[in-house]
């Protein structure tokens, strides 16, 4: 386990811990494409998670804040809100133990 903390994290992670953090989003983005729709996928990975916000918690807690109405965003895929927030829920899900792994917390 790391010594990672919040405040560190939230100063470094676009500096220092960039590279894990893409390495995380880009395991996540693969395990979810091959169980999801690949087009709604990519479509939530290019216009909601390219303004996510990841956050370390502390205890080895992720969050990740994404923008406002996140389905509102959604254009050139077709998929109902019900679908849209489970293929969301799951990838963000996945996003959060890509970067338990890549931190090792």
């Amino acid at each position: 386990m790391t010594d990672l903390d919040p405040e560190t994290f939230e100063e470094e992670k676009y500096v220092d811990y960039f590279p894990k953090l893409q390495q995380a989003y880009k395991n996540a983005f693969n395990r979810v494409n091959e169980q999801y729709d690949a087009e709604l996928v990519h479509a939530i990975d290019q216009q909601v998670l390219n303004e996510s916000e990841p956050h370390y918690e502390g205890d080895g807690e992720f969050t990740i804040e994404v923008p406002d109405d996140p389905y509102d965003r959604l254009e050139g895929v077709l998929a109902d809100r019900e679908k849209f927030d489970a293929v969301l829920d799951a990838y963000l899900d996945e996003i959060k133990t890509e970067l338990k792994r890549v931190f090792s917390v």
